[in-house]
């Protein structure tokens, strides 16, 4: 017969593995989507489950919605969201078949005359949406919108009609821009590291890269951040980093830091984790939805930024 009362085995000791503090995190926080992208990555676990749960959002015009992007509430389609569904869809190497023919299809049906994609198309109900996202006045053609999708797709080598309207689109965006913030260089990076002409790939990145550091749009100091300037309209300590723009050592961006520039901003990203596993969103929080949505895709983003690069995570 048990005895009852206080036990006398020794406690478990707590996990200190940051994917193990962060799958903690997950289960309790986050979305079924990024629970399943979670055990995809760091658990071995298959893509079908990631497809499935990713279907949820899908709407019949072959746009995603939903919130899918957590800072766009409702449930229309819009291009933000798409891109949030490619990049899942890239992660999981299903970026292909009907599936991403239908997202052409409706890419094509709300793009501008010259290929761009605005980040919220015109004539859509009005849903909640959070105040930093630019509208289709602010402005019409949109790096930030067209950039990720754009070069999502050359990477996983599809081809439609669409994509070389707005390839030409990017390159034109790219090769003007000569002021610029985080988030739209970011949007070029991703653009510049799948672009089919590699050439003029590295020439353009090279001249971003001197932009981003002539601009001081990095902070490549994290001990010393009030030596580095946010963007206007940025949150107060809405800063980047090297790693934000170099995912992984394969990235063109690489090029733009030193070694040891690189190995302090992933020290500092490592010691961002927080005591409940999980990684803080950076940007202006305006609603509680989007925030807790947010943050487990965030985590999942560091760890594979960490694990790309070598870092010990488990």
């Amino acid at each position: 017969m048990a005895e009852t009362g206080a036990s006398t085995l020794p406690p478990t000791p707590p996990p200190h593995s940051p994917v193990t503090r962060a799958e903690r995190f997950v289960w309790l926080t986050a979305r079924v989507l990024e629970q399943r992208l979670f055990a995809h990555h760091f658990r071995g676990a298959a893509a079908d489950p990631v497809e499935t749960a990713l279907d949820a959002y899908r709407n019949e015009d072959g746009g995603y919605g939903h919130a899918l992007e957590p800072d766009l509430r409702g449930p229309v389609s819009r291009p933000l969201h798409t891109a949030h569904a490619l990049r899942v869809l890239d992660a999981v190497a299903r970026c292909a078949g009907q599936r991403v023919e239908r997202v052409c299809r409706y890419l094509t049906s709300v793009s501008t005359p010259d290929g761009a994609l605005p980040a919220i198309p015109p004539g859509r109900p009005e849903y909640p949406t959070a105040p930093f996202v630019p509208d289709m006045a602010d402005p019409p053609s949109d790096l930030l919108a067209t950039g990720p999708v754009v070069g999502l797709l050359h990477r996983n080598e599809v081809w439609h009609a669409w994509l070389f309207r707005a390839t030409d689109f990017c390159w034109q965006a790219v090769e003007s821009l000569e002021k610029s913030h985080p988030y739209e260089i970011e949007a070029a990076v991703t653009f510049l590291d799948s672009a089919p002409d590699r050439p003029r790939a590295e020439a353009a990145a090279d001249r971003l890269g001197r932009l981003v550091r002539a601009h001081g749009l990095v902070a490549l100091d994290p001990d010393d951040l009030d030596a580095h300037p946010v963007s206007p309209g940025y949150a107060s300590g809405e800063h980047h980093f090297p790693y934000d723009y170099a995912r992984t050592p394969r990235s063109l961006a690489r090029a733009w830091f030193t070694d040891d520039e690189m190995t302090c901003s992933l020290d500092h990203l490592a010691a961002r984790q927080q005591e409940d596993g999980g990684w803080p969103v950076r940007w202006r929080h305006w609603a509680p939805a989007p925030a807790l949505e947010a943050r487990p895709v965030v985590t999942i983003e560091a760890l594979r930024t960490l694990s790309a690069y070598g870092r010990t995570i488990d």
